[in-house]
């Protein structure tokens, strides 16, 4: 033998092995529609994602109480050394430049709070300053002021302390809201991938039996064709039927790995697993009200909430545009203070320290900008209302359409179901019945049409019936099995 035949066996051999080495490490999983529904709210990246946008918005929700919380600051300049010239005007009017060369130290401890009914902030300070001369007489200096309470408020200005306590729960109750609708699209993507799998799985074995079958009919149609029973028209038709078999079994195989990858891909499996769907048979017995199932998503659902935050957030734009229109801030402090060439004399004697200022800001003449804005907030203000209503009239008319196409839906499953099983008694009559050369090759091929197709339509229809019922779930967040909310545990969620 010729050395590169034993190359070419030698590759052939180790190819033969490899693939055997392949098929071995792959593990069969059967897998229900269950397991595969709580493997991807815990595994899948849409899960990790929902998750994490739940954790923004609970951090930022956390942000916006502690801002209504007391805050204890401390501030310090440890040290701070200048050595410049400034300039300096003197007693008949000229100017003429100082040489400052100086160290300082400063500290200051407050008790800050934020005032939402008024908008103000209200402060509790003490503070130390300590200052050395390093030029001249090179005396060092403290001024301290042990107490001391500051306010700060506007007058005429928007509240946002007054507007967040408004809007902040409701952005957080929506976040929650779409968390847990996230959760359940979650569950309808998997419903797809899984049936998508067990639709190509079942074509699979559709093709191959169907690739049997017409293998047998070719061999029993050659017999006939030498016993003058059938045309030659009719053996080199069961002749195409078996090419054409073959060419949609190949087809089928790769639709049957290409599905198998999503699945495997989405759920977060080892690429080692083979996945074996199995058909749901247990079905939810239910059957939903519309206007009950209106009721509980206005109640839950993410768009109620989004409806009443966007509603809000241009009321408050408004309130700001009008609040622009004119300014005034109260500034205010009392508390004491001293100073001495010691810390100790510097808090003993203390005098009184008290500041009041009023800062006004009103627009004599800005050509209308002001009230423009005013305008311009108003108008997009109703441009949003009538959006919303628009909106809640989409969300109203898909609500309907979803609650009556999942009250029909079992019974087209029934149906499909049944057809299924005629179709499959027909073809296997069909066969018998072409066997004893009573029907043609036409009717044979149109009753398995018939049974692949009703097969088909029998699993796409239990696909729509578990995808319909867990889109209600997603908008009503009612499970309507336990008849009860759906509801998690959100702080224990987010903390793990």
């Amino acid at each position: 033998m010729k050395p590169t035949k034993w190359i070419l066996l030698l590759m052939t051999a180790c190819s033969a092995l490899h693939a055997q080495a392949a098929n071995e490490k792959q593990v069969v999983r059967r897998i229900t529609l269950e397991e595969a529904i709580t493997l991807a709210r815990v595994q899948s990246v849409n899960a990790a994602v929902a998750l994490n946008e739940l954790k923004t918005a609970y951090w930022e929700y956390r942000t916006y109480k502690a801002n209504l919380l007391p805050e204890v600051n401390f501030s310090a300049t440890i040290p701070g050394y200048a050595k410049s010239y400034n300039s300096y005007q003197q007693g008949d009017g000229s100017y003429t430049f100082v040489r400052n060369n100086y160290m300082q130290m400063s500290g200051e401890l407050s008790i800050d709070q934020n005032i939402w009914l008024t908008g103000g902030k209200l402060s509790l300070n003490t503070s130390l300053d300590f200052m050395k001369q390093l030029d001249g007489n090179k005396e060092e200096r403290y001024m301290s002021v042990p107490i001391a309470l500051t306010l700060s408020q506007p007058i005429f200005g928007v509240n946002s302390y007054k507007w967040d306590r408004r809007i902040e729960p409701v952005r957080y109750a929506e976040a929650k809201a779409r968390f847990l609708s996230e959760t359940e699209e979650v569950t309808m993507t998997t419903i797809n991938y899984f049936f998508n799998l067990l639709l190509a799985k079942e074509n699979v074995g559709i093709a191959q039996q169907n690739l049997e079958n017409a293998e047998k009919l070719y061999e029993v149609a050659k017999a006939k064709r030498q016993m003058g029973q059938i045309s030659e028209n009719d053996v080199l038709q069961l002749k195409l039927n078996v090419l054409n078999a073959r060419a949609t079994l190949t087809d089928n195989e790769s639709s049957l790995k290409s599905s198998m990858f999503q699945l495997r891909s989405f759920l977060a499996l080892s690429e080692e697993e083979e996945l074996e769907p199995i058909l749901p048979e247990m079905l939810p017995s239910v059957l939903v009200d519309y206007q009950d199932a209106l009721n509980k998503a206005l109640t839950n659902n993410s768009f109620a909430h989004n409806i009443r935050r966007r509603q809000l957030e241009a009321d408050y734009e408004v309130a700001r545009a009008k609040g622009n229109l004119r300014q005034m801030t109260l500034f205010a402090q009392v508390g004491f203070t001293g100073t001495d060439q010691e810390m100790r004399g510097a808090y003993d004697p203390l005098k009184d320290n008290q500041i009041v200022e009023v800062g006004v800001s009103i627009p004599l003449l800005d050509w209308g900008k002001r009230k423009g804005q005013v305008k311009v907030a108003k108008s997009n203000r109703e441009v949003i209302q009538s959006r919303l209503r628009q909106e809640s009239m989409n969300f109203n008319q898909d609500l309907f359409i979803l609650v009556e196409q999942f009250n029909n839906q079992r019974a087209q499953l029934e149906i499909a179901n049944e057809a299924d099983q005629i179709a499959q008694q027909r073809y296997k009559t069909n066969v018998e019945t072409f066997m004893i050369g009573r029907i043609s090759t036409l009717d044979l091929n149109d009753a398995q049409v018939s049974k692949d197709q009703a097969r088909q339509k029998h699993i796409s229809e239990l696909f729509y019936y578990w995808y319909y019922y867990y889109q209600l779930r997603s908008l009503t967040l009612w499970d309507f099995e336990k008849n009860s909310n759906i509801d998690a545990d959100i702080e224990a969620i987010v903390k793990k």
